[in-house]
């Protein structure tokens, strides 16, 4: 348990260490940096397994108290893996990427920052250390995406991801509040200890607590922010928007639910409203996909629906099998956005996929590296993304729940505009003279690469998870159930996305689909732009109201002019200008003085 103190000052102390000292010396930040992830990831390593809670008391009001510490058990642990096993990969990958990158130290000093952050989010062993990390997080991907903030869109996203994610925290903050009014504590252990009876009051809280999650784990309406992040480097989008930032909204709640207890959770009425938002994310984020031409922004919307998958599995109280999607996508997601970032830096630095084309003739290992992720993604069997996305299926079944046909929808929409992306990018002829110039990248890219490839077929063995009784205990024995009329469901709705999209894309040089409210994302950009622009002229309206009327007009304005009207009063009566007047005044004034003067 002592080592677990050295995920928390490990990265603390990397990130210092680069922006004071080694900020100067950007090949060596890079270098201590990455090292400095190897180094967690052997710590996450040696605590897997663990079961205890460590810390010290920070705050004591009566009976409000409030520990700096952090909980190791199976959720934390599978997590602390993700976090450092792709941090590393991404640091690693980075060396290569980000070498001509002037500003390479402050990179890697912000990729230090997260790492520290992510980390206190896991790790916390209480909501209110958890919300002060869960900041951090904000800041040091705020930090990231607006990497390259001379461009006037990477300053944009970086800002767009903060302001939306401050409206979801906010959210959370009031449910931290609700909690603690109502259980008196903050803190994991003693929730689980004492859970909170079923409540209206309990049904609201967690949904506030919700809120959060939506803003960090990118649900709709809140989901807006993702795509737009992009503009950030590309490792910075499989560790922070693939892998670790967006999942922490799915690990919170799973958390929560969890050390409140799904018996208790399963009777509140918010959770219906959770799964289905989730439901909803992950459809609307699969149509969109399927009329992106950005390489990156297909990736980014299906991140979006892969999380709705997940949100929809705790929301349906089954947080394991939320949880094993995430475990498993985590590293194939992070696998297909690594991918991406070698092939836009062989085409250089083209995203259009309808400019690339040959890639699987010039880039042969990278390519079939993104096709393995690409079967992950869409479930073919035996893939890791076949045994969760199986788990969160059952999830809907065994509720009931109508949500099972969006999920087998959302499937199919998946096979659809990833092989979309493959007939396209990969395969075909060359389109473009960047694509005609490509060529394999570095071995400081490759190996990341061909490492997440083994670590994603392994995955689902090593998870422990174990949240589908019709498939055998997590371990090297996983067969998929063929016989199950579900996993034939499942293998259909692959057959029906992957069809379409061979029909439609081998060997096109142009899209002959055209969707304008997929590409142009169902307009909720154009919808929240209109929304806010309303908000500003009514509050404009408003201030210039009290302004005009009430601070100039009866305020300001009337004292004015109650001493403009006594100042006039006294001019029009006493200053008239006539020579008698001042002489009758002056002597009205000196009658006065000699009465004072002699019988005052």
């Amino acid at each position: 348990m002592e080592l677990a103190w050295f995920l928390f000052i490990l990265p603390l102390a990397s990130a210092i260490a680069i922006h004071f000292v080694l900020k100067k010396r950007p090949c060596l930040s890079g270098a201590v940096g990455t090292v400095v992830t190897l180094a967690a990831l052997v710590v996450a390593f040696f605590i897997r397994g663990a079961q205890s809670e460590l810390g010290f008391n920070w705050i004591s009001l009566g009976n409000f108290e409030v520990n700096i510490g952090f909980v190791i058990d199976k959720l934390s642990s599978n997590m602390m893996l993700i976090v450092t096993g792709i941090g590393s990969l991404v640091h690693i990958f980075s060396l290569a990427y980000m070498k001509e990158d002037k500003a390479k130290a402050r990179y890697f000093g912000n990729l230090s920052l997260f790492m520290f952050s992510m980390t206190g989010i896991v790790l916390s062993s209480n909501l209110v250390m958890t919300f002060i990390f869960w900041e951090l997080v904000g800041l040091s991907s705020y930090l990231l995406i607006g990497h390259w903030y001379e461009k006037h869109s990477a300053g944009d996203a970086a800002k767009k991801a903060f302001l939306t994610n401050r409206i979801g925290d906010f959210g959370f903050m009031i449910g931290i509040l609700m909690l603690w009014s109502i259980t008196g504590t903050v803190n994991f252990s003693e929730l689980a200890a004492n859970p909170p009876a079923a409540t209206c009051a309990l049904s609201i809280a967690v949904f506030m607590i919700f809120l959060g999650a939506m803003g960090k784990s990118a649900q709709a309406p809140l989901h807006v922010w993702l795509p737009d992040a992009m503009e950030g480097p590309t490792p910075v989008s499989a560790l922070i928007h693939a892998a670790t930032m967006v999942a922490a909204g799915v690990y919170m709640m799973a958390r929560v639910f969890l050390v409140i207890g799904t018996d208790v959770i399963s009777t509140l009425g918010s959770v219906e409203a959770i799964a289905w938002i989730g439901g909803i994310t992950s459809l609307l984020a699969a149509l969109m996909a399927t009329q992106q031409n950005d390489i990156k922004k297909i990736l980014a919307y299906s991140t979006l629906s892969q999380l709705g998958y997940m949100v929809m599995a705790v929301g349906l109280v089954n947080p394991d099998a939320g949880m094993f999607h995430l475990y498993t996508h985590a590293w194939f997601k992070a696998l297909l956005f690594l991918g991406s970032g070698a092939i836009i830096y062989a085409c250089h630095h083209d995203q259009n996929i309808w400019n690339m084309g040959g890639l699987l003739k010039r880039m042969p290992i990278t390519s079939l590296t993104f096709i393995f992720g690409t079967l992950a993604l869409t479930a073919v069997p035996f893939t890791a993304g076949f045994y969760s996305k199986e788990s969160i299926l059952h999830a809907a079944k065994d509720q009931g729940s109508y949500l099972l046909w969006v999920a087998l929808g959302v499937a199919a929409l998946t096979t659809f505009y990833m092989f979309r992306l493959i007939f396209v990018a990969i395969l075909g002829k060359a389109k473009h003279k960047h694509s005609e110039d490509a060529k394999e990248v570095s071995m400081l890219m490759l190996a990341p690469l061909v490492i997440l490839v083994i670590v994603s077929a392994l995955s689902p063995f090593f998870s422990d998870f174990v949240p589908l009784p019709e498939l055998k205990e997590i371990d090297f024995h996983v067969v998929p159930h063929f016989g199950d009329k579900l996993v034939l469901f499942s293998i259909g709705a692959f057959v029906l996305g992957f069809i379409p999209a061979l029909l439609l894309y081998a060997g096109k040089t142009k899209d002959p689909l055209n969707i304008p409210l997929f590409r142009n994302k169902f307009y909720i950009d154009e919808i929240f732009g209109h929304i806010i622009k309303w908000g500003q002229d009514i509050l404009a309206a408003v201030v210039h109201f009290l302004d005009e009327f009430v601070i100039n007009g009866l305020l300001v304005g009337g004292v004015t002019r109650s001493a403009q009207g006594l100042g006039n009063l006294f001019r029009s009566k006493i200053q008239t200008g006539n020579i008698q007047t001042y002489a009758f005044m002056f002597g009205i004034g000196i009658a006065i003085t000699i009465y004072i003067t002699v019988f005052a």
